[in-house]
């Protein structure tokens, strides 16, 4: 949750609770995106009490930003609604998309195929309304041109949220009734294009961002690592497409998609270099303070979903070099992933709990 320092400043818990919600930032289920997916890596190689542990952080952490969001929306309607206007955070609403689909992928690799359906059909209703929403209060209702001038990182989080429909759907379709299989191979290719087509829209908009305008070291955030993460889970979408059940859709697509699959991890490759080269020149070279944020789930959720697509990869299309990266960099996104944890348990103890209003000052 996003706590600024008046807010802190509040005495009382259940005050600063309050404005802890009101500001609560609409990309926070990454939370929920970073936990899972690196639960799903762990569950892949066989580190199974690890990968439950991340599996219940994932569930409770989406439970409780659930009940907050709703909470946000009745109560604070007004910041809600104006997070919707805002290109810089709007696009972080589709990170609900992503999360409810990355916790029902999980569930389905415990055998609670119930839930990753519902979870699903509760995705495709967000995606479906999100998609047209986001876009037109966001961007093209704004009467302020030009609207490319906002453009940032979070745009790909429509594209991660296009593909986590794929990846889900593919994950159902095998084992779902016969007249409910085709639907979702139908669905998984059909999302998995529109999200292959994003990419290159967001891409071109945030390019043209970068080139066209001032690009301070405050504004190379940590969302830009989305650009990585959404090529990455379109790698994933790929490699479950690429191992469905035969049917008309994926029998049309499955060597096209398998692939693109292989292009995309490339590029996602390639992106991890001028992404760190990125934060060393924001945080080493301008100085500017690396503090938690909600935006650093923005980070981890792309290193573990770059492990995942590894390993997926590596035997969907026998590339044994390509699924020993993934299992390699599956620790790092692991560590990075704990690191932010702590960090966050820390901020919301001293920002929620504590408060710095009721802190004693030195003399006192």
């Amino acid at each position: 949750m996003a706590v600024t320092r008046d807010d802190a400043e509040v005495r009382g818990v259940a005050p600063r609770v309050r404005s802890a919600v009101r500001g609560l930032a609409p990309g926070y289920f990454a939370l929920v995106m970073g936990s899972g997916i690196i639960s799903v890596g762990l569950k892949l190689e066989g580190f199974e009490a690890l990968s439950v542990v991340l599996a219940w952080i994932c569930a409770i952490a989406y439970v409780v930003l659930l009940t907050l969001t709703i909470w946000r929306l009745l109560r604070y309607g007004a910041a809600f609604r104006d997070d919707f206007n805002d290109p810089r955070r709007a696009f972080g609403f589709f990170t609900f998309v992503a999360g409810t689909n990355v916790l029902g992928v999980r569930l389905s690799m415990d055998g609670h195929l119930a839930w990753t359906a519902a979870l699903l059909v509760l995705a495709l209703m967000a995606w479906f309304v999100l998609g047209y929403v986001v876009p037109w209060t966001a961007v093209l209702g704004r009467t302020t041109r030009p609207v490319v001038a906002t453009a940032n990182g979070t745009w790909f989080i429509w594209v991660v949220a296009s593909q986590s429909i794929a990846v889900s759907s593919a994950s159902l379709q095998p084992v779902a009734p016969a007249e409910l299989s085709g639907w979702l191979a139908l669905l998984a290719v059909l999302s998995w294009s529109v999200g292959v087509f994003l990419y290159a829209a967001a891409g071109v908009l945030v390019m043209l961002r970068m080139m066209l305008y001032d690009l301070r070291p405050i504004d190379l955030n940590p969302p830009y690592w989305v650009a990585m993460g959404a090529c990455a889970i379109t790698v994933l979408a790929g490699a479950r497409i690429v191992e469905m059940a035969a049917a008309p859709m994926v029998d049309a697509t499955r060597g096209l998609v398998a692939g693109l699959s292989v292009v995309f991890w490339a590029f996602a490759t390639w992106l991890i270099p001028p992404l760190l080269a990125a934060g060393w020149w924001r945080h080493w070279r301008h100085r500017v303070p690396l503090t938690y944020d909600a935006t650093l789930w923005s980070i981890v959720f792309p290193l573990g979903m770059y492990a995942v697509a590894g390993i997926y990869l590596g035997r969907a299309d026998h590339l044994p070099v390509v699924g020993a990266i993934g299992a390699v960099e599956l620790w790092f996104a692991l560590l990075v992933g704990l690191l932010v944890f702590v960090a966050m348990l820390v901020h919301l103890w001293r920002a929620v709990v504590v408060g710095a209003a009721e802190r004693p000052r030195a003399g006192s």
